[in-house]
C-alpha cells in the first residue's frame, strides 16, 4: 500500500528535470499521474511528446498509472484542459504540483520585452491558471458535498533567486517571488476546502542550471554524494502531497542534498516609531545610525548554503 494509493496528481513540467522526478516519486506512492510537458527547449522554444510520454511509460512499467497532457498552461484553456483530463481519466484531482518554466536570462539594461514576457507567462500565468482551474474543480466538488473537506494539495515551484535578486536574471527572480505569494494567498483561500497551498524552492541541477554563471556550482561530481542531484527534491514533494502534511500550508521549504530548510515568515529589523513627523533630518537620524556599517548588496553569484 502506498501512501498516496487512490489520489490523482498532475505534474506540469514533468518530461524531464525536476518535473519527472516528481511525477515518478508520486507514482511510487500510488498516485495517478497526469505528465504534463509540452518538450520545449530550456529556453522554451520547440515542442515534442516524446518526453512527456517517456515518462509515462516507466510509471507505467513500474506498475503505476499515468497519461499525458501536452497543453500550455499558460494558456487558458488548455490549463483548464489538463484539469479535466485528470478529471476525466481518473475521476478526482487531489496534488497539483506546478513545476513547469524556462529561463530566458540577460541583465535588465539588455533585457528584451520578449525575454521578460515569456518568463512572467510561463512560471507566473502557468502557476495561476493551474491553481485556479484546480481550485474550480476544488470547490464544486465542496459544494456538491455539502462542504465536506477534501484532500487537496496545491504545490508551487519557485526558488531562493527571488530571495537573492539574481544577477542576469531579473525576470526569473521576479516570476518567482510572484509564484511564492500567489500561492501563499492561495493557502488563504484553500483553507475552506480543507486543502493546502505550500511553496518549494529547490536546489538542484536542472536544464536552467547546467549553464550560465550557476553551470560550475551544481556540476555532477565525479565521484561522491552528488548534492544537487534532482531526485533529492523527489521526496519532499511526495511528503507534501501525502496526508503527514494535513496540516502543513503556506510555508516556503527548501532542499538540496541531504539539507532541508523552512522560511520564516519576514520580520521587521527596524520598527521605529517617532516623536514628531518625519523629516529628512530626523529620519536620517533613525535610519542612518541603523545602517551605519552596512554593505550595499554584494555582486557575487555564491549560494547561501548555511
Amino acid at each position: 500500500m502506498g501512501v498516496l494509493d487512490g489520489k490523482v496528481a498532475i505534474v506540469t513540467g514533468a518530461g524531464q528535470g525536476l518535473g519527472r522526478v516528481e511525477a515518478l516519486e508520486l507514482a511510487r506512492h500510488g498516485a495517478s499521474v497526469v505528465v504534463n510537458d509540452l518538450g520545449t527547449r530550456a529556453d522554451g522554444t520547440g515542442a515534442d511528446e516524446g518526453p512527456a510520454q517517456s515518462v509515462v511509460q516507466e510509471i507505467e512499467a513500474a506498475g503505476g498509472k499515468a497519461v499525458t497532457a501536452f497543453g500550455d498552461v499558460a494558456d487558458w484553456d488548455a490549463a483548464a484542459s489538463i484539469v479535466r483530463k485528470a478529471v476525466d481519466t481518473f475521476g478526482d484531482l487531489n496534488i497539483m504540483v506546478n513545476n513547469a518554466g524556462f529561463s530566458r536570462d540577460g541583465m535588465i539594461v539588455k533585457m528584451t520585452e520578449d525575454q521578460f514576457d515569456s518568463v512572467i507567462r510561463v512560471h507566473v500565468k502557468g502557476h495561476f491558471q493551474m491553481i485556479k482551474h484546480t481550485m474550480d474543480f476544488w470547490r464544486t466538488k465542496s459544494k456538491e458535498s455539502g462542504g465536506e473537506p477534501l484532500y487537496g494539495r496545491l504545490i508551487s515551484t519557485a526558488s531562493d533567486a527571488f530571495l537573492m535578486g539574481n544577477l542576469g536574471q531579473p525576470n526569473y527572480a521576479a516570476a518567482k517571488a510572484a509564484i511564492t505569494h500567489l500561492t501563499l494567498s492561495a493557502a488563504r483561500e484553500v483553507q475552506r476546502f480543507g486543502a493546502t497551498a505550500n511553496v518549494i524552492l529547490p536546489r538542484a541541477r536542472t536544464r536552467m542550471t547546467d549553464s550560465g554563471p550557476w553551470a560550475a556550482i551544481f556540476e555532477k561530481p565525479e565521484e561522491g554524494f552528488d548534492t544537487f542531484s534532482p531526485e533529492h527534491i523527489g521526496p519532499l514533494v511526495s511528503w507534501l502531497a501525502s496526508p503527514h502534511a494535513h496540516n502543513v500550508s503556506g510555508n516556503l521549504i527548501q532542499v538540496w542534498g541531504k539539507h532541508v530548510r523552512v522560511y520564516a515568515p519576514p520580520q521587521p529589523a527596524l520598527d521605529h516609531e517617532n516623536d514628531e513627523p518625519w523629516t529628512l533630518e530626523n529620519l536620517n537620524g533613525v535610519l542612518g545610525p541603523f545602517f551605519e556599517g552596512k554593505q550595499p548588496i554584494e555582486d557575487s553569484y555564491t549560494l547561501p548554503m548555511a
